[in-house]
């Protein structure tokens, strides 16, 4: 048997950008989308906070160290400049492993820059482009 967890969610995102002419998904700085470990074009669960809409899409990688939060194609017409969204992606689990399983966590303000970070069950293996979050942590 297997259960579906959180494994990763970037919570209060401002969205900085609509395209309804791109062809579809999520564009997200690929600095935060690493840091909670969501890969490129791994499906997401967006619920935006301001209207209550709720989709599901797919999560590209934006310029990083910028913020961007953009919705594109269909997703567009769900939400505006402004609003604040969660972004969620889910893992299957065995039993063991979800007994000890923590999910990825970071918290944005109203421009992006984080609040907050939960490391999860272990820190980010993905190389993050720039200047990483964790890097200027460390020096504080």
């Amino acid at each position: 048997m297997e259960l579906t967890l959180l494994k990763s969610k970037i919570h209060r995102a401002a969205v900085t950008g609509a395209s309804v002419d791109y062809e579809g998904s999520l564009t997200i700085s690929s600095d935060l989308a690493q840091l909670v470990g969501l890969l490129e074009y791994e499906k997401i669960l967006v619920g935006n906070l301001t209207n209550g809409e709720r989709f599901e899409t797919y999560a590209i990688y934006g310029e990083p160290e910028r913020g961007i939060i953009e919705l594109n194609g269909a997703t567009a017409h769900l939400g505006k400049i402004g609003d604040r969204i969660t972004i969620m992606n889910f893992a299957r689990y065995t039993p063991e492993e979800a007994a000890v399983h923590q999910p990825r966590i970071v918290v944005l303000d109203e421009k992006n820059e984080i609040v907050r970070y939960e490391e999860g069950d272990s820190t980010p293996t993905f190389q993050i482009v720039g200047e990483s979050y964790l890097a200027r942590r460390s020096r504080s």
